[in-house]
C-alpha cells in the first residue's frame, strides 16, 4: 500500500511483521515524486531502465547497491515509515551505512541486553549458536569443550573443499600484520570472511540489534555480527573461498582474488537468500515471538 500526499506523511503504518523482506537496488536514484519513493532505474540485472514506484510500507529494508543515489525526500520518506537504507557493495558483500530504521519499539535489542548482561543465558546464547554450527546440542558440554569440538570440524572442512577443489593446503594461516603474505588459499579465507561478515552487518542492522554485544565474540566492534557470520562459514565462507582460489591458481599471479571471491561470495548471498536466512537466524535466537 502507498499512502497519498507530500512524502505520505499521514499516520498509517504496517507493521514490520507483515512486511515483506528486503529490496535490492542498482545502478539508478531513489527519490520521491507526488509523495510516492520511486526508483529510476538505470539498466541492471534485476530491472530494465525505466521508474518504478516502491511500496515504501510494504518492505523492511532498501539496500543500495553501486551506482545509485538518493535523494533529502527519500531519506525523510524512509525514515517517516521506519524503512530501512542501507549501503552496500554488490549483493552485500560490502557494508558502508545504514540509518536508524524498524519498528517504533526496541523489543529485539532489549532481548539482545537482556540475554547478554545476564551471564547463565549469555552462555546459553552462545550454546545455541554452536548447536547450529556443529549441528547438534551438547546441553551439558562447556564452551571450551564447544570450541575445541568446531575446531576441529573447521580443520576436517579446510581439508575437504581443498580436495574437493583441488587447492593445495597447508593449514589455516592469518598474519595480521601482513595479510597479504598468506598463501592463496589463505587469502580466499580472509576475503570471503570479510564479505560475509559485511551480509551480517546487514542483518543486524536490518534487525535492530546491537552489533557490539556478541556471545560467542566478545571484544569486536561489530561482535555479534561476527557470531552470526560464523553460523555460515561452512555453507557460505569457505565454498566460496576455496572456489575462487582455485580458479585464482589456474589463471596465475596476475589473478584478481578479492574481485574473484567476492563475487562468488555475492553470488551464494543472492542465490541462496543467505541474508534473509541470517535475520531468521537473529530473530530464532533472541526471540521467536518478534519473527
Amino acid at each position: 500500500m502507498v499512502l497519498k500526499g507530500r512524502l505520505g506523511l499521514q499516520s498509517a503504518r504496517i507493521p514490520h511483521r507483515d512486511r515483506h523482506g528486503i529490496m535490492w537496488l542498482r545502478r539508478g536514484e531513489l527519490s520521491v515524486r507526488d509523495g510516492t519513493l520511486r526508483f529510476s532505474s538505470g539498466g541492471s540485472d534485476r530491472l530494465p531502465p525505466g521508474d518504478f514506484d516502491i511500496p515504501v510500507q510494504g518492505i523492511s529494508c532498501v539496500v543500495l547497491e553501486p551506482g545509485t543515489t538518493v535523494t533529502h525526500d527519500a531519506l525523510r520518506l524512509l525514515a517517516r515509515y521506519g524503512t530501512g537504507l542501507v549501503a552496500s557493495g554488490d549483493n552485500g558483500v560490502r557494508f558502508y551505512a545504514s540509518m536508524p530504521f524498524g519498528s517504533r519499539d526496541s523489543s529485539l535489542a532489549r532481548k539482545q541486553v537482556e540475554a547478554w548482561s545476564d551471564s547463565e543465558r549469555r552462555v546459553d546464547v552462545a550454546r545455541r549458536m554452536y548447536a547450529w554450527r556443529l549441528g547438534e546440542i551438547l546441553p551439558h558440554a562447556d564452551l571450551d569443550t564447544l570450541r575445541g569440538m568446531e575446531g576441529a570440524r573447521m580443520k576436517e572442512s579446510y581439508r575437504l573443499l581443498a580436495r574437493q577443489h583441488g587447492v593445495p593446503w597447508k593449514g589455516r594461516r592469518y598474519d595480521r600484520k601482513a595479510p597479504e603474505d598468506n598463501d592463496i588459499p589463505n587469502q580466499a579465507i580472509n576475503h570471503a570472511a570479510t564479505a560475509t561478515e559485511a551480509a551480517a552487518l546487514v542483518a543486524v542492522a536490518s534487525t535492530q540489534t546491537l552489533p557490539q554485544l556478541g556471545f560467542i565474540h566478545e571484544h569486536a566492534r561489530h561482535a555479534f555480527a561476527l557470531d552470526v557470520a560464523d553460523l555460515f562459514r561452512t555453507t557460505v565462507t569457505l565454498p566460496a573461498a576455496f572456489s575462487g582460489a582455485a580458479r585464482a591458481l589456474h589463471r596465475g599471479p596476475s589473478a584478481p582474488l578479492e574481485s574473484m571471491v567476492r563475487k562468488e561470495v555475492g553470488r551464494i548471498f543472492r542465490q541462496e537468500t543467505v541474508i534473509s536466512d541470517m535475520i531468521g537466524r537473529i530473530k530464532a535466537l533472541l526471540a521467536p515471538d518478534c519473527e
